[in-house]
């Protein structure tokens, strides 16, 4: 192959809500007795944590403009 391969058309969309960053640590302030810091993990409400979105489908001539 002799240029870069075009992207298919089913290609997942990064989550408009967290932009692709769809986990993240947050810390619940001090330290556990072994001096660790206490984290918990927050996923996106809108992807799961996945960090895409499924490829929205328009109807067949929905993006043609009426003249």
């Amino acid at each position: 192959m002799t240029g870069p391969t075009p992207a298919s058309a089913s290609t997942a969309r990064i989550c408009p809500n967290c932009d692709g960053f769809a986990s993240v640590a947050v810390t619940l302030g001090g330290r556990d007795r072994h001096g660790h810091l206490r984290t918990i993990t927050a996923h996106c409400p809108a992807c799961h944590g996945t960090g895409t979105t499924a490829v929205r489908r328009l109807p067949a001539g929905a993006w043609e403009v009426a003249a």
